[in-house]
């Protein structure tokens, strides 16, 4: 039986610095650690999911070097398949609605909230 495909619409990305928005949708933190100088009042978030964030070995080695954005896009492709309970509790959530993935990089083209988001629309990915 083939699950119904997520609406690409339904899966955003937003900075935790962000303000929160009602179009956000359930708003779900998806990195390990909290961000820095970040109320849980002014985060606004409806679940924190830091068991699908990259590993701490992964996340240190990638330091947000863009240069090593392709080979980290794969090593966390990889740890992700050990998370298939997370990933479909977020992708049954994102059938029924918006879902804003939340994270705290300053680089939004290169975080592991978008290696995420691509993973959960079943999607290879673009480089940048």
């Amino acid at each position: 039986m083939t699950r119904p495909a997520i609406p690409a619409a339904h899966l955003r990305l937003k900075r935790a610095y962000e303000p929160a928005a009602p179009e956000d949708g359930t708003r779900i933190l998806v990195d390990r650690l909290w961000p820095r100088g970040r109320s849980r009042q002014d985060a606004a978030l409806d679940d924190w999911i830091k068991e699908i964030a990259p590993s701490t070995e992964l996340r240190k080695w990638f330091g947000h070097d863009p240069a090593r954005w392709e080979e980290f896009r794969r090593r966390y492709r990889a740890e992700l398949r050990d998370h298939g309970e997370q990933l479909d509790h977020i992708r049954a959530l994102a059938r029924q609605g918006t879902v804003t993935l939340v994270y705290g990089a300053r680089d939004g083209r290169h975080n592991d909230a978008v290696v995420l988001r691509e993973v959960l629309l079943g999607q290879e990915g673009g480089k940048g």
